[in-house]
């Protein structure tokens, strides 16, 4: 089996955090005690905090890249409009003004 996301970590370990609470008089002879499982759960909570502002990013850039990519269509179509106009208007030697370096 492949590798677990940070979701998968971070619930697994939510989860032994509340374990870890249960059992706390067991573990605390081997240094896991209340003081521990709270700065482990302040993690938890960290992570979670993290991920969910990740998350928000992401779902902005993913709106971001739609407008891009419609301002870019927009003017790749303004720039054939105008490169068909000037090659049929202005000489071949002045194409290079405008950027065109076709030979045709």
């Amino acid at each position: 089996m492949g590798r677990k996301t940070q979701s998968q970590k971070i619930t697994e370990t939510r989860v032994m955090v509340n374990g870890i609470r249960s059992h706390q008089e067991i573990l605390s002879q081997r240094k896991i005690d209340s003081a521990f499982a709270r700065d482990l759960q302040n993690n938890v909570d960290a992570c979670i905090a993290l991920n969910v502002e990740q998350e928000t990013l992401k779902a902005k850039l993913k709106m971001k890249t739609e407008e891009l990519n419609e301002a870019f269509a927009a003017m790749q179509k303004k720039a054939a409009e105008a490169r068909k106009v000037i090659k049929l208007d202005m000489p071949q030697s002045s194409w290079r003004e405008f950027g065109i370096e076709d030979k045709r």
